[in-house]
């Protein structure tokens, strides 16, 4: 008999958990509190307690073969940086393709996951639903959250001295929709992160005065890299923050920066360095998620100032047995999608062996403030659990031109369906094609061939000067 596995949240980490499920053979019952699939990325104009939440005109930080689901690569025409509404319609599209939607109870809020008491069923979970006003209850083997950490924002408004006295209104990035409110508004936005930086620029368009309070500043990039190609193909290393404006609008003077804010009078800010923000009509604070998960017993994971331990990311420690899994919670400074995939292969693998022993592999993850890691390490971590890393020595000796696009080229998602379980057997293709994906939304005339980034000559033209300055060196004395 196929084990039950409860998955609460149907967004991409939730659908990456159903298929991953039934690859392994088991059974998913996924239940989500909205009326369709998509998580954060099913925008609606206007925000609900315990719901994630986008503003209208949000972009992609990652582009599109470096974030699809890695056996469902995007159509040829999509853009390389995708608006939400294209993001929905792809996500959608896999749900549909893969016929995943006859395992989502929709419009159902998960009340409460127990375990259950009884030695008999040692590892099994009790999960409580409501629906239309009735609640019901179920067992299952195994359960995943898969409910993102774009829920609940994080106001500090204790951080801030003087903000109860201030007469203007504050809110959080959450509620942040569109920038028509802010019309002829003086605004300041705390935080210089993806949101606060896309927020400001929005903003400038229509306030007459836009300034950013940020801590320690941040690296501000472009999407765009060398010769046109997405960043995150050519140089996958920390994420900065990409906002292809936000340069420009500071050389301009139209949004400026300013240090953290010391404190709030009625009517302005004074920062850490003197200045002071007169006459503010709204503060946008830019300041992150809270980690919470209200239907789940705080002692299963506990939660606090952002320290969330779980092994590899995934996997409560200290548990009987290994049968929740949280999908989607690390931030691996890399996409969502692949990310989430593999991380539900390897629980599925988990949860339809008999309980593997993690045994001596027991470490300790998190205690970090931002649940960050390396992507390609984390990648390549999760890959080599389940058989799923590339064996780069046999792809050279068996097929030398997928192994020099695997080592020299991009971290894409479809290298981790190349081998092992799951694999996929349109990967070695996808692979081979990705530039031409890349490309395809671009050329909308008639031009001459795109020049590909070749990373291995770029690295022998790096090696090549200190070599020549090397022979001059010996040649002179």
């Amino acid at each position: 008999m196929s084990k039950r596995v409860g998955i609460i949240g149907a967004g991409v980490s939730g659908l990456a958990a159903i298929w991953c499920c039934l690859e392994e053979g088991l059974e998913p019952t996924c239940f989500e509190r909205s009326n369709n699939v998509g998580g954060l990325w099913k925008f609606s104009d206007h925000t609900e307690e315990g719901r994630a939440s986008i503003y209208q005109s949000v972009f992609t930080n990652s582009s599109k073969e470096m974030m699809c689901f890695p056996d469902f690569p995007y159509p040829d025409d999509y853009p390389n940086y995708m608006h939400h509404s294209k993001l929905q319609e792809y996500i959608k599209t896999f749900a549909q393709k893969k016929d995943l939607l006859r395992y989502i109870q929709f419009e159902t809020l998960v009340s409460s996951i127990k375990k259950c008491t009884s030695f008999l069923v040692m590892g099994q979970w009790v999960v409580v639903t409501e629906k239309d006003g009735k609640q019901e209850s179920t067992i299952f083997d195994a359960v995943m959250i898969c409910s993102g950490h774009h829920v609940y924002p994080n106001l500090p408004t204790d951080s801030f001295p003087g903000l109860d006295r201030f007469r203007g209104n504050y809110l959080h990035s959450w509620d942040y929709k569109n920038p028509e409110a802010f019309k002829g508004k003086r605004v300041l936005v705390i935080g210089l992160e993806n949101s606060g930086s896309d927020i400001a620029v929005e903003l400038s368009r229509l306030a007459t005065q836009v300034i950013i309070s940020t801590r320690s500043g941040s690296w501000v990039m472009s999407r765009v890299w060398d010769d046109g190609y997405p960043w995150d193909m050519v140089s996958l290393r920390k994420e900065p923050v990409f906002n292809d404006e936000l340069p420009s609008h500071i050389l301009c003077g139209i949004v400026s920066i300013k240090p953290s804010v010391k404190e709030f009078t009625e009517t302005s800010a004074v920062f850490e360095d003197g200045t002071v923000f007169e006459a503010i009509n709204s503060v946008i604070f830019a300041t992150g998620y809270d980690y919470s998960y209200p239907f789940l017993d705080e002692t299963i994971m506990k939660s606090r100032n952002n320290e969330v331990t779980l092994f590899k990311g995934i996997f409560p420690p200290l548990m009987e047995k290994p049968t929740l899994a949280v999908i989607g919670l690390v931030q691996s400074l890399g996409a969502a999608i692949p990310t989430a995939d593999l991380q539900a292969r390897w629980a599925a693998k988990v949860f339809a062996s008999r309980w593997e022993k993690m045994g001596k592999k027991l470490k300790w993850f998190g205690q970090s403030q931002t649940l960050q890691t390396d992507y390609i390490t984390y990648m390549d971590e999760l890959g080599s659990f389940i058989g799923a890393k590339p064996n780069i020595p046999w792809l050279f000796l068996t097929d030398p031109r997928l192994a020099l696009e695997v080592y020299f080229g991009p971290c894409s998602p479809y290298q981790f369906r190349l081998m092992g379980p799951g694999k996929w057997d349109g990967a070695r293709n996808a692979i081979l094609t990705q530039w031409n994906r890349t490309v395809k939304p671009t050329r909308t005339r008639v031009v001459s061939e795109a020049q590909r980034p070749y990373p291995f000559y770029n690295l022998l033209k790096m090696l090549s000067f200190p070599l020549l300055l090397l022979a001059a060196t010996l040649t002179f004395y």
